[in-house]
């Protein structure tokens, strides 16, 4: 229901854009958000997004480099990734949440896309 995409192999200083694509049934008025885990280590809020778009979270170590978006016509949200840092690599999963805000805990979020990988080399 949810799939993830735009993973790759890039060098530190470039750009990426990640999708999310959901299908199959209504996210209307779920939070979406983005989580990442790198090797060994726990999965990590990234940015989140109201359904509305009217509010957005995103982790201290990505203000200012991550932008969070969504397009409610192509049931898609985008994370923009500049400016990555070797210690973004980590598999990128999206997820939705029926909070009403845009919680940071993996524990707010009911659905889970397969994740995609994003691999910053120095």
């Amino acid at each position: 229901q949810l799939q993830a995409s735009g993973g790759g192999l890039v060098q530190a200083g470039d750009s990426l854009r990640l999708s999310c694509a959901f299908s199959g049934r209504t996210f209307s008025n779920y939070v979406m958000g983005w989580f990442r885990q790198a090797p060994g280590k726990e999965r990590e809020f990234v940015s989140g997004i109201t359904w509305g778009g009217s509010n957005t979270n995103h982790a201290d170590s990505v203000k200012g480099r991550f932008t969070i978006s969504r397009d409610s016509a192509k049931n898609t949200v985008y994370l923009r990734m500049n400016s990555l840092k070797p210690e973004d690599t980590a598999v990128y999963y999206c997820a939705a949440s029926k909070f009403m805000v845009v919680a940071t805990g993996t524990s707010a979020y009911d659905v889970w896309g397969q994740g995609t990988l994003v691999t910053v080399s120095a």
